[in-house]
């Protein structure tokens, strides 16, 4: 397989990244290049990387971006790269939420593949039209939801399509950190200016952050998707202006019911991603900052311990597993999984369970009902 304009085969060589995005001070975009590098197969070759020149530059080369590749403006760069016969594959857009739509839709109609984080536009009538231009360049867009990519949540999804749980009950999703207990915003703190910031982040402050992050992970290990929510968000620091807490009731299509709680102000919480799901048999559990274990609770029987590499595993957690047990494995190592699932996507058409451009209007319409209801004093809402 070639890519148009570029002569050599696209399976017999690195795939060529660019960014949008993720200059010094950039906490993602250092996330994403390690993720694309951890498997090597991705080489880092163009980028618009901050909307200030100086910095765009300075930060280009840092990264060893040669001069000719290192843009100040995400459209140019578009452009040029479209042309040029090593031109990038496939580009990451790591740009506060903001500031996802234009590049996402300027490099697809250049026909450039996209990599996109979450959420993936700041609303949903964005995410529609999105959708839209992906499905008319042909091109593939990945949204990355990275919790999807551990092993051990990817064997949780196996179990429960394969019937482990037998009809699912309950869906217990929480996602608690502490960092912005205190009042960040409004001095040096880059992260949390614009995670706060209606303008840049949207409608959603933690529900949109790290509350959809918690809803996709329960989506995507359950294969369940609630039908209506009850929300009662919350901005408990003093003249902060989007939810610092996010407490929602679910409904669920087959009568399940579920509860989703993220709070960026709960002290003692670092990065707290846990999901416990209950059938008529069985429940399972997973905690992302232990994330190498899964628990397994058949009714009536010893709870058992399901290890990351061990036996067990079923062929979908072992094609996510590098190292053997007791070699811990996370963040980085998932984040890792979904780029090479982006890579056999883009080289080899390959089905895979990267998020897509639907998972991101799901996450939209999620943000926009909870705020909803959240907003009339938390009435039942139904998810769009």
């Amino acid at each position: 397989m070639t890519i148009e304009g570029n002569s050599s085969p696209i399976s017999n060589r690195r795939l060529r990244l660019g960014m949008v995005g993720g200059g010094q001070g950039s906490f993602i975009g250092a996330v994403h290049r390690i993720a694309a590098r951890l498997d090597d197969r991705f080489e880092l070759v163009a980028g618009a990387l901050s909307s200030d020149a100086a910095r765009a530059k300075s930060s280009a080369v840092e990264l060893h971006i040669a001069e000719d590749r290192a843009y100040t403006d995400f459209r140019e760069m578009a452009k040029m790269e479209a042309a040029r016969e090593d031109g990038i594959d496939v580009v990451s857009i790591v740009t506060p939420n903001n500031m996802h739509f234009e590049p996402a839709k300027a490099f697809l109609e250049a026909g450039i593949n996209v990599i996109c984080d979450k959420p993936m536009t700041l609303n949903s009538d964005e995410a529609r039209e999105l959708i839209s231009i992906v499905e008319q360049s042909g091109k593939k867009f990945a949204l990355t939801h990275n919790y999807t990519g551990y092993p051990m949540a990817r064997q949780a999804r196996q179990m429960i399509a394969e019937g482990a749980l037998g009809k699912i009950r309950v869906v217990q999703v929480e996602y608690p950190q502490d960092w912005l207990t205190t009042k960040q915003e409004g001095g040096d703190n880059k992260q949390a200016n614009w995670r706060t910031d209606p303008k840049q982040s949207g409608a959603g402050g933690c529900i949109g952050d790290i509350g959809t992050h918690a809803y996709n992970l329960a989506n995507f290990v359950t294969g369940l998707k609630p039908t209506e929510i009850c929300a009662e968000l919350t901005a408990f620091v003093e003249g902060r202006l989007l939810d610092d807490n996010a407490q929602i009731m679910m409904r669920y299509e087959n009568g399940a019911r579920g509860m989703l709680w993220s709070s960026q102000v709960a002290p003692g919480n670092e990065n707290g991603l846990r999901l416990r799901v209950y059938g008529e048999k069985a429940g399972l559990e997973w905690s992302q900052e232990d994330p190498n274990y899964l628990l397994f609770s058949p009714f009536g029987e010893q709870p058992r311990h399901i290890t990351r590499g061990g036996a067990g595993n079923l062929p979908i957690a072992e094609a996510g597993t590098r190292i053997p047990p007791g070699h811990p494995e996370g963040y980085l190592e998932g984040f890792a999984n979904i780029y090479s699932d982006i890579a056999d996507m883009i080289i080899s058409d390959a089905d895979t369970l990267v998020p897509n451009v639907h998972d991101g209007l799901d996450g939209l319409k999620f943000i926009e009902a909870a705020v909803s209801s959240s907003q009339q004093g938390a009435l039942w809402t139904p998810i769009d």
